[in-house]
């Protein structure tokens, strides 16, 4: 048949549970990593987690915010993959960053 994927589970449905099981967006979220970025006002380092929303600097108090999550915003799957509390949490954090603008 046309349009079937392994063991007569459509091709779309197979998609779907690659992309959950291995997305490499949501590895990031799942097990967190470590990023050391430069503020951007007085040059200090901040070191914010990929399952941060956001982290102020110690020196200055800038707040960056974290763009490893922006799968968050496009993605249909993105609250199944990461689960219901990252997701809110990442998309409350966008709401909240696109007020300031």
């Amino acid at each position: 048949m046309q349009g079937r994927g392994i063991e007569g589970v459509g091709l779309r449905m197979a998609e779907k549970f690659r992309l959950i099981d291995g997305c490499p967006g949501a590895a990031n979220l799942k097990t967190p990593t470590l990023a050391i970025k430069d503020c951007p006002r007085c040059g200090e380092e901040i070191e914010i987690f990929s399952n941060e929303v956001s982290a102020a600097c110690g020196k200055c108090g800038l707040v960056i915010y974290n763009d490893q999550a922006s799968c968050i915003r496009w993605c249909r799957y993105a609250e199944q993959c990461v689960g219901p509390e990252i997701y809110r949490k990442f998309r409350e954090a966008e709401k909240g960053r696109e007020a300031k603008e």
